[in-house]
């Protein structure tokens, strides 16, 4: 049996503001609207879902793998934000970047707190 994970659901209390806010540190495309969603396609054929609700967002962890060359501009983008980042999920490493199997890896919150996360090599692959 082939199973591939196809989209996710990111819960989120705007999801003009938060899927914008993905496209534009990713350097996507623009989201696209689907029914009740703001989808955010991805190149391995995954997309993000983002879905509005009321009330607290429990805040999630989401990684997104990047090519080295692009590192330094989505770098750059998510930085111009003012967004604090960390090289650790902890966040006990505020304002450097991580080089976990010889690449590159960031940490930071979008709009609803959750920890989004950059890296140019998968974990283990070094």
């Amino acid at each position: 049996m082939a199973a591939e994970l196809n989209h996710t659901i990111l819960w989120c209390s705007d999801k003009m503001r938060s899927s914008a806010f993905l496209t534009d540190i990713l350097g996507l495309p623009p989201p696209r609207p689907f029914h009740h969603f703001m989808v955010v396609d991805l190149a391995n054929h995954v997309s993000v879902d983002f879905m509005e609700k009321t009330g607290r967002v429990a805040p999630q962890h989401y990684a997104f793998l990047v090519p080295e060359e692009d590192f330094k501009a989505v770098f750059a983008r998510m930085k111009a934000t003012g967004a604090p980042y960390w090289a650790d999920p902890a966040r006990s490493r505020p304002g450097e970047i991580n080089h976990h199997d010889g690449g590159s890896g960031v940490y930071f919150e979008d709009p609803d707190g959750h920890l989004l996360e950059v890296i140019t090599r998968p974990y283990g692959g070094g």
